[in-house]
C-alpha cells in the first residue's frame, strides 16, 4: 500500500512541475528569441509593473491578459508565480509579470511591441 501512495504522490508532483513547462515556451521569431505562451502567442512585459507586482487590471488586463498560473504552479529558474490583487496568480519572468496582447491574432505576431512606449516583447536571450 505504501508503494501505491508513493507512486501517486510522485505522479502528482510530476503533474505540478509540468504546469510550469506548459505555461510558456521559447520561440525563434524572425531571428529573435522570445517567450510565448503555450499556444505560441507572444509574451510582453509592462514598464509600469514593479518587480513581482502587476499594475495591469480592468481595461488594461482586458487588452493585455496576464499569463495565468494554474493552482499549484511552482517557480522554475527565472520564472516565478506572483499574486494579483484580484486574487488570481500569474507568471513573471525575472520578476516582471508577463502578458499576451489581444491584437496579436496568430502565433508569432508581435503587434504590442512598443505600444505607449511601455510594452515590450519578453526576450529569451
Amino acid at each position: 500500500m505504501k508503494s501505491i501512495a508513493f507512486g501517486f504522490a510522485a505522479l502528482l508532483l510530476g503533474a505540478v512541475a509540468s504546469h510550469a513547462a506548459e505555461a510558456w515556451k521559447e520561440a525563434d521569431v524572425g531571428g529573435k528569441k522570445i517567450f510565448t505562451d503555450a499556444k505560441g502567442m507572444t509574451l510582453y512585459t509592462y514598464d509600469k509593473d514593479e518587480k513581482g507586482k502587476s499594475s495591469c487590471y480592468d481595461k488594461c488586463a482586458a487588452n493585455w491578459p496576464p499569463l495565468k498560473a494554474e493552482a499549484g504552479a511552482k517557480a522554475e529558474d527565472e520564472w516565478t508565480v506572483i499574486d494579483r490583487t484580484d486574487g488570481t496568480k500569474m507568471w513573471a519572468y525575472d520578476g516582471k509579470p508577463v502578458y499576451t496582447f489581444v491584437k496579436d491574432k496568430k502565433a508569432g505576431d508581435m503587434t504590442g511591441e512598443g505600444i505607449a512606449n511601455a510594452w515590450h516583447v519578453a526576450k529569451a536571450d
